[in-house]
């Protein structure tokens, strides 16, 4: 059995509207809280979230019948949580049970007989979600922030933190691609071939060497400085020479990656 909300607030329980935030933090957990609570004091997007949670339950299962679940609420509530804050279930389980705020947006009094969530409840339930429902919710959300943001601004505008982190990634012309490609390809196809104990490739390390080699000619060959006219014309034919050697290996390489593909099928 299984419910979205529970619609009757008990004694010593607050209206999930009526939740008190302290304005002035800048912790992402009440910004969480109150993002969520936005959403339920919204008539148009609680229907829509509360629909798209009624897919949670699936099909076999009694809504009237049966021990109580968690509330689809509850679970929209933790697994936002723990989506934004990018934190495991023990943290989740942490503030289920004693952060005094996400109790009263789950839905709990501050006194009295409440319940405590364990572990392995909140991993079951929370892990309901499905991505596609969570792009459907997202989706609700997204249109909520721009008619929030709309009735302040009239443009949308947004802003993004960045920083530079130094890689080894290569410049990526067409030569370099060409050998990436060739590379991977050889690669794939030798491990394949080694599962099923073909012997097609045994030379890959060797044919690989060989493009390598002719790459690196190609990428340190330059244009003629000279001023004489055939000096020039003949270091341009010498690299379209190398050029083309080097497009004749590869081509010869993948040619062979395919034969062995069709071996393999």
């Amino acid at each position: 059995m299984r419910k979205t909300i529970e619609e009757q607030i008990k004694f010593g329980e607050v209206d999930i509207a009526s939740i008190q935030f302290n304005m002035k933090s800048r912790d992402d957990i009440v910004q969480i809280l109150l993002g969520l609570q936005h959403l339920y004091r919204d008539q148009t997007c609680r229907e829509e979230i509360f629909g798209l949670l009624d897919q949670l339950i699936p099909a076999q299962i009694s809504r009237e019948h049966g021990r109580p679940g968690m509330h689809l609420w509850q679970i929209l509530v933790l697994g936002t949580l723990r989506l934004n804050l990018n934190c495991d279930y023990d943290r989740i389980h942490d503030l289920a049970n004693h952060h005094l705020k996400i109790r009263q947006m789950l839905g709990h009094g501050s006194f009295g007989d409440q319940p405590d969530y364990g572990l392995q409840t909140i991993k079951d339930n929370v892990s309901l979600f499905t991505p596609e429902i969570l792009d459907q919710i997202n989706q609700v959300v997204v249109k909520a922030g721009h008619q929030l943001v709309k009735k302040k601004h009239e443009v949308l505008q947004g802003k993004c933190d960045s920083f530079v982190v130094e890689t080894d990634v290569h410049f990526p012309t067409d030569i370099s691609l060409l050998f990436d490609a060739c590379r991977k390809a050889l690669d794939l196809a030798s491990r394949l071939c080694r599962d099923h104990g073909l012997t097609d490739l045994r030379q890959s390390r060797s044919r690989l060497r060989q493009l390598k080699r002719q790459y690196h000619r190609v990428r340190r060959a330059k244009h003629s400085t000279s001023k004489h006219e055939e000096k020039q014309k003949a270091q341009h034919q010498h690299m379209i020479e190398m050029y083309e050697q080097y497009l004749k290996q590869a081509l010869s390489l993948i040619q062979k990656v395919k034969e062995t593909m069709t071996v393999l099928r």
